[in-house]
C-alpha cells in the first residue's frame, strides 16, 4: 500500500511493550482502525491509505517474497497487518516480523520485531512519523526501501534519522536464517539467488533430498570409475542429474538447449546453486539467474 547502515543495539534485545507492562496501550491487536480496509488510524483520524502504483507494487511484492525465505523458525511474516501503535492511532506497516509465540496475557499476538516500509511517491516525512510510532510503540528495527530512489534505510531513534545501508550491505538478524542481501531488496535479478540461498540454510527438503540424490550418483559412478577423477565427475554427473529432477518434478519444462546446459556444466559450485534455484524458479526462463554466470 502507498502511504500519505547500522542500528545502535540491532541485534540486542530491546524491551517492547507487553500487554500488562503499561496500561495506556492497548494490545497490539486490540483494533482501532476496521479490519480488511483502506483505512488506517492516525491520532485519532481515519486515514484513506491508497492502492499502490507499479513501483510500489512490485516492490512490494519484491520485499515480501524475499522476506518470506529469510524468517528464521520461531518467527512469522506478514503483509499489512494493522499494529496498534498507541491509544489512537493504528497502522499498517507493508511488511513485517514477528514472534510466532502467542501473548500469554491475553493470548493474542506479540508485536513485530521487524517493520518494514515501501516508499514511492509519498513524502519521507510520512514515512519518517510512521517509523516513530512504531519504534515508540517498542518495534525493535524500522527499514525503509525506497523504491524511487533505489536506497534501503534503517530508521536510528537515537539520531533521529535515517541510516542508509550500501547496496552491497546486508540486514543481520536474529529473526533470519541468514544475512538479507540490501540488493535483493532493490533488483529483481538478484531475489531469487538471495532466496534460493536462504532455502539452503534452511536446509529445505526438497533442496536436501536433491542434493542427497546427487550425493548417491555421485557416489556410485566415482566406484564405477574407480579413479580419482571418475569421482569428481560422478559427483558432477549426481549434481546435474539432481538439478533436472528437482525441476521435472516441480513440471518445469526446459528446451533442449536449456538441458545441454546443465548437462555439460563442469562447475560443481555452480550446479548447487542452480540446485537451489531449481526449487523456487516460476519458470525455466529464471533458471540460470543473471549473464555472469559461468557455465563452462
Amino acid at each position: 500500500m502507498t502511504h500519505h547502515g547500522w542500528s545502535p543495539g540491532a541485534n540486542e534485545p530491546t524491551p517492547a511493550w507487553a500487554p500488562g507492562a503499561n496500561e495506556e496501550l492497548p494490545a497490539v491487536d486490540e483494533r482501532l482502525a476496521e479490519p480488511e480496509t483502506r483505512f488506517e488510524v492516525v491520532d485519532g483520524e481515519r486515514v484513506f491509505v491508497m492502492p499502490a502504483n507499479e513501483p510500489h507494487g512490485a516492490g512490494h511484492f519484491g520485499l515480501d517474497y524475499v522476506l518470506a525465505a529469510h524468517i528464521a523458525e520461531g518467527y512469522l511474516g506478514a503483509t499489512d497487518m494493522l499494529t496498534r501503535t498507541g491509544p489512537d492511532s493504528d497502522i499498517a506497516p507493508d511488511a513485517s516480523v514477528y514472534p510466532a509465540a502467542r501473548d500469554p496475557v491475553t493470548g493474542g499476538r506479540l508485536l513485530e520485531e521487524l517493520a518494514f516500509e515501501v516508499a514511492d511517491t509519498q513524502t519521507m516525512a510520512s514515512v519518517t512519523r510512521r517509523a516513530k510510532d512504531f519504534k515508540a510503540r517498542g518495534v525493535r528495527r524500522v527499514f525503509c526501501v525506497n523504491v524511487a530512489k533505489g536506497k534501503v534505510m534503517e530508521w536510528d531513534a537515537k539520531l533521529g534519522e535515517w541510516r542508509i545501508k550500501t547496496k552491497r550491505a546486508s540486514i543481520r538478524d536474529r529473526c533470519f536464517v541468514r544475512p538479507l542481501a540490501i540488493e535483493a531488496l532493490l533488483d529483481a535479478t538478484s531475489r531469487d539467488d538471495a532466496v534460493a540461498k536462504a532455502l539452503i540454510a534452511k536446509k529445505n527438503a526438497v533442496i536436501e533430498a536433491a542434493i542427497e540424490v546427487g550425493k548417491r550418483e555421485g557416489k556410485s559412478q566415482g566406484k564405477r570409475e574407480g579413479k580419482r577423477e571418475g569421482k569428481r565427475e560422478g559427483k558432477r554427473e549426481g549434481k546435474q542429474e539432481a538439478v533436472l529432477e528437482v525441476l521435472r518434478a516441480r513440471h518445469i519444462t526446459l528446451s533442449g538447449e536449456l538441458e545441454a546446459r546443465i548437462l555439460r556444466c563442469q562447475d560443481t559450485k555452480l550446479l548447487s546453486l542452480w540446485l537451489a534455484r531449481a526449487a523456487v524458479v516460476p519458470s525455466s526462463d529464471q533458471m540460470f539467474g543473471t549473464d555472469s554466470d559461468s557455465d563452462s
